[in-house]
């Protein structure tokens, strides 16, 4: 196999491959300025979801609140470093940023002009939005996942807000009070980690709280998967949702797709327009350390591929297809255990490492095809498009499009996370 890969800047961007993280279907797109004049209201009520609230009761032994209480407060004392901008509260969830109640069905004053009768459908997007704040360190990804929704239908438009119901969502909201640690803004620091870990561990091996269930958020992305929509994040299955007549949002279940979906995924999967396949992996702290996989039209997942040729842990977000390949990157920002003991932190930025980029033939059934390509300096984190061409002289060329992180800014990133 041999070509040619060439990277471009974002304003050569051709819609070969739609990416975005929010789901949306109309007739066609017609913007209009809206002004809701909502009343909040937070509700749970059993209409909402099919999911069944934990078996968890309120009345939880004395010793573990004790000790759970005495703990957080020691945590925060002695142990947490004073916060940076981007894991304090203070900074992170005010303004604009502050969390919001779940919304009823809210109708919309169109401002001026009007929405065209054929306009019919809704738009969707996900993003986090704490239900509790936590004791400590919140980063601006740390909040539980809230669907908002913009129904459109005969002239008018309808606004909605709902909670997506994760197992971490339901327990939380049983006993009132943020449990689960954080997942980025707590993996700051070995010992104020490792002691959360540890409270959170005891009500686990008290079976108090059901960790196959998972611990995700749901806050990252929505994706349309063998017709269903899901919710994603990227250290936890998907949730199934269902989008009613009215726009109104239910969460359905966990899905792990037959059984055939091990333990997470993406929360950026690429769905081909033509064959609606959709193209996905996992990566994780463990080897091997990035796994490629796909889920024909139909939703059912093929067999995994592992990457054992990536030799270290990568916080590889994002991939991109087009439509003869898979792109995977291998960043210098990598996440492992290992880390919290030689850096105080999960994540970090290897200044040795040079990037590379992955090209797999997208039907692949092993790695054994797969070529890296050196790109020093070049840390992606996010992919707007990709697709194959042919030069001048026949050759094949790979054309990736995607912002680059520089040296400095990731190295920032490594250092708050």
């Amino acid at each position: 196999m041999s070509y040619n890969l060439s990277l471009e800047a974002c304003h050569h961007l051709k819609p070969l491959i739609p990416l975005s993280n929010s789901y949306a279907f109309s007739h066609y797109s017609h913007a209009k300025i809206f002004k809701s004049q909502p009343t909040f209201i937070t509700r749970n009520s059993k209409k909402d979801t099919i999911i069944p609230a934990p078996n968890e009761s309120r009345n939880l032994p004395s010793n573990l609140y004790l000790l759970e209480k005495i703990f957080n407060k020691a945590i925060i004392k002695f142990l947490d470093h004073p916060p940076h901008l981007p894991v304090d509260p203070c900074n992170t969830l005010t303004d604009n940023f502050a969390p919001v109640d779940e919304l009823s069905p809210t109708k919309c004053e169109v401002v001026y002009g009007s929405l065209p009768s054929c306009l019919d459908g809704v738009y969707i997007r996900n993003g986090p939005n704490p239900q509790f704040i936590s004791s400590g360190p919140q980063h601006y990804l740390d909040g539980d996942g809230m669907v908002h929704s913009i129904r459109i239908s005969q002239g008018c438009a309808t606004f909605f807000s709902r909670y997506i119901k994760t197992n971490k969502y339901l327990f939380e909201n049983h006993v009132k009070s943020s449990i689960v640690p954080n997942f980025i803004g707590g993996m700051k620091g070995l010992g104020p980690f490792v002691t959360r870990a540890t409270l959170f561990c005891a009500r686990i091996v008290l079976g108090k709280y059901d960790i196959s269930k998972g611990i995700g958020v749901a806050n990252t992305n929505l994706a349309l998967i063998g017709g269903s929509r899901y919710a994603l994040y990227e250290s936890d299955l998907p949730y199934a949702l269902k989008v009613e007549d009215n726009g109104d949002v239910i969460t359905l279940h966990q899905h792990d797709f037959k059984g055939k979906l091990f333990m997470n995924m993406t929360a950026h999967p690429k769905i081909d327009p033509k064959t609606k396949e959709v193209f996905a992996f996992r990566y994780w702290a463990t080897y091997p350390y990035i796994t490629y996989f796909r889920f024909d039209a139909n939703g059912n997942k093929q067999t995994d591929v592992p990457i054992f040729s990536m030799k270290e842990p990568s916080l590889t977000h994002d991939l991109a297809i087009t439509q003869k390949y898979a792109i995977i990157c291998d960043i210098q920002l990598g996440a492992h255990p290992m880390n919290l003991i030689r850096r105080g932190s999960l994540v970090s930025f290897d200044k040795m490492k040079v990037p590379r980029i992955g090209v797999l033939p997208r039907y692949a059934k092993d790695e054994s095809e797969i070529k890296w390509f050196e790109v020093p300096g070049l840390n992606i984190l996010h992919v707007a498009n990709a697709w194959d061409e042919t030069d001048e002289y026949g050759s094949e060329v790979l054309v990736l499009v995607a912002p680059n992180v520089g040296n400095e800014e990731v190295n920032s990133i490594g250092s708050i996370m």
